[in-house]
């Protein structure tokens, strides 16, 4: 790159920085500044394409096209060489465009008499918000220099369009955080709530894109990546002797802090006419756009560093901290892309609700978020960029569905839904204390599953009989170091101590998969989900296990206990963990410690083997819970992190019920206690048809068990399993449309 042409970039950045200053209205801006690239690159036409809503383009400047085009001419997401820059987040330089593939003639513009094109995608942080185009009659590709000044322009749009300089009167032009936005994502915890939004890490503003003096620009770059240097080392000097995997990633930030690559092309961003906070700006957008097009976890981990460094070099330039000044609302709706469990923690349950542009179902936040009953939507896409601080907000966590400053018709429509499950609420606070009895006579018993001392309190509200799942793994995963023995017998003490003599079931570590200890090394496995977790874990680092063994026999200091192991997959495994349990209270005898004198050792079933364990399994074994959000997707072998197959198949899929309906006669057999543990156990329908299989105990999240519980006590399961066997001899694959006809025609 020559030193005349960094100035003609340079001129060219100042030209628009001088346009952007001049007291015009945003569409006035938009011509200026189309003419003076044209007129700066010596072509006939410079188009400026911005996106109306996120599938359609809209032509709303223009330089050498036909003027009555503008705001005329729209083309979607895909559609023309426009269309394919705008979806591919790629640029296109074609010397003969007309016979280029997927050119698209747009007659209304006269654009037929030029051969060349050249599109830039205008992007901000791996979002597109538009295209920007230059045109001209000769055939000619553009050269690379010419190609980077138009992209250095193109990132300068991307800030002016975020700040709203061409907002305009014409309704296509209204600027992007005024209008109302839904976004669809999946469901992480369900509920419906509305607040105001609350930003997990505020974005920084870049409000000067274009230097005034390139020197002093490079030299506050230096200074601030100085400080991002000493700042990473700082970290690194306190963590040394610490976790090895803690150690590792911040090796990998000094090594991103001190990369002269990533110096280098901030350096010659800076040279071209950008301001510091824009060319980091720069780096960061293309490490965006790499990121959503890696599959590797290893790299997308190691480019989410180089993200979160450029985002500590913008605050450190910009001095925008993440404490904005700005108050947190009264009823705060938390905007992250992602969080961890402690960071959720912080906020407890001052949250209304959550959305994650990131995440999933088994992730750390869905866990607490279901842990805190609060709503959570994951995969929310492009939710950071859209929301401002205090926006309203409102959730569907049941449908996967936020609403960004929703018009009237949507807030009126939601807050009918609200109120009706208000008064459903109310119902089902009637019949608080009531057994779930059903109409034939039948007492199904509704239990809690939790994972916090929070959740306690609901033990009593929602009218449960107990906790058939105390999740263990919460306070190990909230932690930056292995909790001690005694810090783990206390808490487990005040659970008990909470439940004031209702039956606390304990599940032992569930780590591994999605659930890695922070201070525990991952171990890279080509499917998580089917590897080293839960009890394989605890087996094989007995150490831990034997720990929280006793931690337990400890806290309950004679009373009853009641605990299970984790993904069992076969009686061996079951039989080494029991052993562990037998070492466990033998040892606490020998020092002393009263152990209990009620003990039940039971295991969860979530793997489709354990069904099939030999009959001394079943008798052996104290309690069986059904882990059904593991069990279906093992079954089905479908996912529960893939939305594109998980709901592909029915909990009521007639094979699924008919291999539950084989464990529940097992169990009959041994007079095994059997209760159904997980997600589906909470939802009226397919609890009802639990119990009509023989199910006579349910685990569920605490708001589940008024709404289930309303179902059990209209239902004569009698009927209900006539039903189900009817839609089995007419070999359905459902039984789901059978039920829903039959409860429709006897609520």
């Amino acid at each position: 790159m020559t030193e005349t042409t960094e100035t003609e970039s340079r001129k060219l950045l100042g030209r628009l920085r001088t346009a952007m200053a001049k007291d015009n209205a945003g569409q006035a801006r938009l011509d200026e500044i189309t003419h003076l690239i044209a007129d700066s690159m010596g072509t006939e036409v410079c188009s400026i394409y911005l996106f109306r809503d996120p599938e359609t383009l809209e032509l709303c400047a223009t330089e050498g096209l036909k003027p009555e085009a503008v705001h005329q001419t729209r083309m979607k997401m895909g559609e023309g060489l426009v269309g394919r820059v705008a979806r591919t987040g790629t640029i296109v330089n074609e010397a003969d465009a007309p016979s280029a593939k997927g050119f698209r003639y747009m007659p209304e513009t006269g654009e037929e008499i030029y051969s060349s094109f050249l599109g830039v995608p205008i992007r901000r942080l791996g979002e597109t918000l538009g295209v920007l185009v230059v045109q001209s009659k000769q055939a000619r590709q553009f050269s690379s220099d010419e190609l980077y000044a138009l992209e250095v322009v193109a990132m300068v749009l991307a800030e002016m369009t975020e700040l709203g300089a061409f907002t305009a009167d014409n309704a296509a032009m209204t600027a992007r955080h005024k209008q109302a936005v839904l976004i669809r994502g999946g469901t992480g915890q369900e509920g419906a709530t509305e607040g105001h939004v609350w930003l997990h890490e505020p974005r920084v503003v870049v409000t000067n894109p274009i230097a005034d003096d390139p020197h002093k620009e490079l030299e506050r770059l230096r200074e601030a990546v100085e400080t991002l240097r000493v700042g990473v080392d700082q970290m690194l000097a306190g963590a040394s002797g610490g976790d090895t995997e803690q150690m590792q990633v911040l090796e990998a930030y000094r090594m991103f802090a001190n990369s002269k690559g990533w110096m280098r092309r901030m350096e010659e961003d800076i040279s071209r006419g950008l301001s510091a906070e824009a060319a980091v700006e720069k780096e960061q957008s293309t490490a965006r756009a790499r990121l959503s097009q890696v599959n590797d976890a290893y790299l997308r981990d190691r480019l989410h560093d180089l993200d979160d460094l450029s985002n500590r070099l913008l605050r450190i330039l910009t001095g925008q901290g993440t404490e904005t000044g700005a108050d947190m609302p009264a009823d705060p709706i938390l905007i992250a892309r992602n969080i961890g469990p402690a960071e959720l923690l912080d906020y407890g349950r001052s949250l209304k609700g959550i959305v994650l542009e990131e995440g999933s179902v088994g992730s750390h936040a869905a866990i607490v978020a279901r842990a805190l009953a609060i709503p959570l939507i994951i995969n929310a896409n492009r939710i950071t960029t859209e929301a401002l601080n205090g926006d309203h907000i409102m959730l569907d966590g049941d449908q996967g569905v936020v609403h960004l400053r929703p018009d009237d018709t949507v807030v009126t429509a939601f807050r009918d839904k609200i109120a009706m499950q208000a008064q459903a609420q109310e119902r089902y606070a009637s019949i608080r204390d009531e057994p779930a009895t059903t109409q034939c006579g039948t007492t199904i018993s509704l239990q809690m599953n939790a994972g916090l001392m929070a959740d306690l309190p609901s033990l009593e509200s929602s009218g449960a009989e107990g906790v058939g799942l105390f999740r263990t793994e919460l306070q190990f995963l909230v932690r930056n170091q292995m909790p001690k023995r005694s810090e783990l017998s206390a808490l487990y003490a005040r659970v008990l101590d909470a439940a004031n003599g209702k039956r606390v079931v304990f599940r032992t570590l569930d780590i591994g998969s999605d659930k890695v200890l922070p201070y525990m090394k991952p171990q890279e496995e080509p499917n998580p989900a089917l590897g080293w977790r839960a009890i394989r874990v605890g087996l094989d680092k007995p150490g831990v296990m034997r720990m929280q063994l006793q931690a337990l026999i400890r806290a309950a200091n004679g009373r009853p206990l009641s605990i299970m192991f984790p993904f069992v997959a076969q009686y061996e495994e079951y039989k080494a963990a029991k052993a562990e349990m037998d070492k466990a209270m033998e040892r606490e005898r020998i020092l002393g410690h009263e152990v209990p004198g009620d003990l039940e050792i039971g295991a969860m079933l979530e793997t489709p083997s354990l069904a099939f364990a030999p009959d001394r399994f079943y008798d052996e074994v104290d309690f069986l819970s059904i882990g059904g959000n593991d069990l279906k997707q093992f079954f089905f072998a479908a996912d529960r992190e893939n939305e594109r197959v998980r709901r592909r198949y029915d909990t009521l899929n007639v094979s699924f019920l008919t291999f539950l309906e084989q464990i529940v006669r097992r169990c009959e057999a041994s007079q095994t206690s059997l209760s159904f543990c997980g997600e589906d156990a909470g939802r009226p329908i397919e609890a009802a048809c639990f119990a009509a299989m023989g199910f006579r105990m349910l685990s569920m999240r605490p708001a589940s068990i008024g709404p289930v519980k309303h179902m059990l006590r209209r239902l004569n399961l009698v009927e209900l399993r006539a039903v189900i066997e009817e839609a089995r001899a007419q070999g359905h694959q459902s039984v789901r449309p059978a039920v829903m006809a039959y409860l429709r025609n006897n609520s």
